[in-house]
C-alpha cells in the first residue's frame, strides 16, 4: 500500500502525530523516510479539509526541532564511538564515506550546515548527532536547528499543499496521477542528492601522506 493511501485510513490527529514522530526520529539520527511521509501528508491535506496544513506544518517543525535537539545531546554524550556503532548497524547511512562528507560540510559551513542540512536527505540524519560529536556551541546549533526546521517543514508543507490544490483543480479525476507524480519526483530528487553526496565523498578520498625524506648517509 502506498504511503498516502495508508494515511487516508487514519484520523487527522493520528496523521499529525505520525508526521511529527517520524520526522523527529529521522532528525534524531534514525534513517526513516520523514520527507516522504511529510509530502504524502501535505498532499492528502490538499484533498481533505479535515487535515489542517498549518497544524501539519507545525507538528512537522516541532518534530524536526525536538528530534535534532535530542540527536545533538546523544552525539555530544556518545562522541565518535557512537558514530562507529551506527556505522556497524546502518552502514548504508553511517558508512565512512557518508560520515566524512558530513564532517567536511560541518567544518566548512559550521552552523549553516545544520540549517541547509535540513534540506538534504543524508545531512538531515547527521545534523543533530554530528553537531554534538563535534562539540558545536549549543546556541549556534539551536538557532540553526529552529530556523532550519521551520523553513524546511513549514515550507515543504506549504509548497506541496499548494501543488495538491492546483492539481485537484486542474486534473480533477486524474488528480491522483498528478499527486503520485509529485511524490515520485520528491523521492527521485532525494535519491539523486544522496547518490551525488556519496560520489563526492568517494572522489575526495583519504588524504595521501607525504613521502618521508631519504636518510642521508653519514660520512
Amino acid at each position: 500500500m502506498h504511503v498516502q493511501e495508508w494515511l487516508e485510513t487514519v484520523p487527522a490527529v493520528s496523521i499529525y502525530l505520525l508526521v511529527g514522530v517520524v520526522i523527529g526520529l529521522e532528525s534524531l539520527g534514525i534513517p526513516l523516510p520523514g520527507e516522504i511521509v511529510l509530502v504524502s501528508a501535505a498532499l492528502l491535506a490538499s484533498q481533505h479539509g479535515d487535515i489542517d496544513p498549518v497544524v501539519l506544518g507545525a507538528c512537522a517543525s516541532a518534530g524536526a526541532i525536538i528530534g535534532d535537539s535530542i540527536g545533538y545531546a546523544i552525539g555530544r554524550k556518545g562522541g565518535r564511538p557512537l558514530l562507529a556503532w551506527c556505522g556497524g548497524k546502518f552502514p548504508a547511512h553511517f558508512g565512512e564515506a557518508q560520515i566524512a562528507m558530513a564532517e567536511r560540510s560541518f567544518e566548512k559551513w559550521g552552523m549553516w550546515a545544520v540549517f541547509f542540512g535540513r534540506f538534504v536527505a543524508l545531512l538531515r540524519i547527521f545534523a543533530g548527532p554530528l553537531a554534538g560529536v563535534l562539540r558545536m556551541p549549543y546556541w549556534k546549533f539551536l538557532t540553526a536547528n529552529v530556523l532550519g526546521g521551520i523553513v524546511w517543514a513549514g515550507g515543504t508543507t506549504a509548497v506541496i499543499y499548494s501543488v495538491g490544490v492546483v492539481a485537484e483543480a486542474w486534473l480533477k479525476r486524474f488528480s491522483w496521477l498528478g499527486l503520485l507524480a509529485a511524490v515520485l519526483i520528491g523521492v527521485v530528487s532525494m535519491l539523486v542528492l544522496k547518490n551525488r553526496a556519496k560520489k563526492a565523498a568517494e572522489q575526495s578520498g583519504p588524504p595521501v601522506a607525504a613521502p618521508e625524506p631519504e636518510a642521508v648517509p653519514a660520512d
